[in-house]
């Protein structure tokens, strides 16, 4: 890759005018009329313009003009004194249709330069210097933290997985996109797909922020019957515009999902207070589509009505004084699952931020009966039921279409309240493994939802070592040495007595730990990374998160995914389920297992190793 190099000339010219050439074929002409502005005159031949980040400068505005018109606007924190990492401009769409510019704005923290060889008041352009072209983008991993069979964007923030759907053998996952830097700021929907929801394809951006605003999360349906009129089979979308308010938007795609066209009609919806994350499904017990709505500041879901797709009808709320009222609902996602006895439920999943039982994000749910018109809770208002019991499980919601029936999950794998602050930085967030979902009777009588790493997970599986059972008395411990590999999944079987916890502790020799603890007595599973490796980013990270076995005794079976940065752990049967994140300075390396206060049972004991 060539790398710009700064020719300066320190003649007085107006409007501080430089030219920087990479080559004989690109260059960058750039004029600074102001302190704050910059005007960028791009005359390219390669089709990127490698722009340089620096994640501790406030963001600058960037308008990309063709011909003086203005058609693409976003933000992006340039470099200012160092490269943290760098972010293409996709020139490509601009090229050929005549003169391209940047206007770059750029806020108070950008100080006038004054050097004896500058013009007086001018920026040095340090970014200028530092920008390249080039017809490719490197997305080589380069990052510690990275997961190894988790999805990640290749580069860039994400957060909210976005518009699920299966169609002709592809899963598609669209998810809320930072395509300029790794944190929160330019929504867009970026996308991947798979055919088998572990190995994942990035493909280009799907939907761009527009002049509604930037696109903020939605949901995605096959219209089978051409309802919305633009043809049999046709994708469509609803998402929520954010610019000067929130509001819903409709967009199509002929090309299953590529490529999105913004219907000319938008805003379909138009609330009167703020609502967002449309979440839509074809009901046939009304013959119309449903659509699920977040009354987010009203800590209630909205339901709506259509024959159409674009004509939608109020139909009820539901939520105010249920559940967890602490924070913003968001991200809904309603749908009927069959319950022990064969009926149908529909569970309402409603993700809220702050308000998690451990702080910050998380999901919670409702199970009960919908007819269309109006969801009925079998829950009391003071019961909160959350789908994970971890700190870091946020936006979950499912796929549509799925095949055989299926209800397929999955969330982001963050928590707001420390996610842009990870120490990651040429991509930051990944999501969680794909979940089954389905219905159990729990001891105490309520319906409540399982949660199951998705049968496809296991083709993840590499190298098995089965290292059998064991019977430890109060005190004894019996230590594992872990594969060298760090994707892994350790599988446990139990048996506790009614006094007896089971401490399970992964650690490296650094010191650093995770200690898991099942307690026969009070029927709880316990994660501490309170020592799990480098927190010290956030006062929120270290965490001690525990959840209900759900069970009537202590016996079962634990599957534990380790990957570079997370650990997911599940009951068998998906009784309970926990997503933590993890950033040790080294693998760990070591398990031991160890009976306290009363004798335990391993039953058996399998790790195999996982990779894409």
């Amino acid at each position: 890759m060539t790398r710009i190099k700064s020719l300066l000339s320190l003649a007085l010219v107006p409007a501080a005018m430089m030219t920087i050439t990479a080559n004989a074929e690109s260059t960058l002409k750039i004029q600074s009329p102001s302190t704050r502005n910059t005007l960028v005159r791009i005359e390219p031949e390669q089709r990127y313009l490698i722009l340089p980040v620096e994640e501790a400068v406030p963001d600058s505005k960037i308008d990309v003009m063709v011909n003086g018109q203005r058609v693409k606007t976003f933000y992006i924190r340039l470099a200012e004194h160092n490269v943290d990492f760098t972010v293409p401009l996709d020139l490509a769409p601009f090229m050929g249709k005549g003169e391209i510019m940047l206007d770059v704005e750029a806020y108070e923290h950008y100080k006038p330069f004054h050097e004896k060889d500058a013009l007086p008041g001018f920026q040095k352009p340090f970014c200028w210097e530092k920008a390249t072209f080039s017809d490719t983008f490197d997305v080589t991993n380069t990052e510690r933290y990275r997961p190894l069979y988790h999805h990640t964007p290749e580069y860039g923030w994400m957060n909210d997985p976005n518009g699920m759907f299966y169609k002709d053998g592809l899963w598609h996952l669209y998810f809320q996109y930072n395509p300029y830097g790794s944190k929160w700021q330019n929504m867009t929907w970026g996308h991947s797909t798979s055919k088998d929801l572990v190995h994942w394809e990035q493909q280009p951006n799907a939907i761009e922020p527009n002049d509604l605003g930037s696109i903020f999360s939605g949901s995605c349906v096959v219209d089978h019957n051409n309802t919305a009129g633009f043809g049999e089979g046709e994708v469509i979308a609803l998402y929520t515009s954010a610019g000067k308010n929130q509001l819903q938007s409709f967009a199509y795609s002929s090309d299953n999902g590529q490529t999105f066209t913004n219907y000319n009609g938008n805003p379909v919806l138009v609330t009167p207070r703020e609502a967002r994350d449309p979440n839509m499904f074809w009901n046939p017990a009304i013959n119309a589509w449903n659509m699920i709505l977040a009354g987010a500041m009203d800590f209630e879901m909205h339901i709506f009505s259509s024959p159409d797709l674009k004509e939608w009808k109020y139909e009820s709320s539901f939520g105010k004084g249920y559940g967890s009222q602490e924070g913003v609902w968001e991200c809904p996602d309603l749908f009927p699952l069959k319950a022990p006895d064969g009926t149908t439920k529909w569970v309402l999943l409603s993700n809220l931020n702050p308000g998690g039982k451990f702080g910050g994000s998380a999901t919670q749910y409702f199970v009960g009966d919908f007819d269309g018109h109006e969801f009925k809770s079998d829950y009391a208002k003071t019961d909160t039921i959350w789908m994970d019991y971890g700190k870091d499980h946020y936006a979950a919601v499912t796929w549509s279409d799925a095949p055989d029936n299926r209800r397929t999950a999955i969330a982001w794998m963050s928590n707001w309240e420390y996610a842009n602050e990870v120490p990651t930085k040429q991509f930051r967030s990944a999501n969680t493994l794909p979940r089954e979902l389905s219905l159990f009777q729990a001891p105490d009588g309520l319906l409540k939802m399982a949660s199951t790493p998705s049968p496809e997970v296991n083709l993840l599986r590499g190298e098995k070592k089965a290292l059998g059972g064991a019977t430890l008395n109060a005190g004894a411990s019996k230590t594992y040495a872990l594969p060298a590999f760090q994707g892994r999944e350790i599988v446990l079987g139990y048996d506790l007595k009614g006094a007896t916890k089971l401490e399970i502790t992964l650690s490296n020799k650094a010191g650093e730990r995770v200690v898991m603890e099942i307690d026969a007595k009070d029927l709880e599973f316990t994660m501490d990374r309170r020592y799990s490796g480098f927190n010290n980013f956030s006062t929120h990270f270290p965490a001690v998160t525990y959840a209900p076995l759900n069970r009537a005794e202590a016996k079962g079976t634990l599957r534990i995914f380790m990957d570079t940065s997370s650990m997911e752990v599940f009951d068998s049967e998906g009784r309970f389920a926990m997503t933590n994140l993890v950033f040790p300075e080294e693998p760990y390396t070591d398990l031991t297992i160890k009976a306290v206060d009363g004798k335990a049972k391993v039953k058996d004991l399998t790790i195999y190793t996982l990779d894409k």
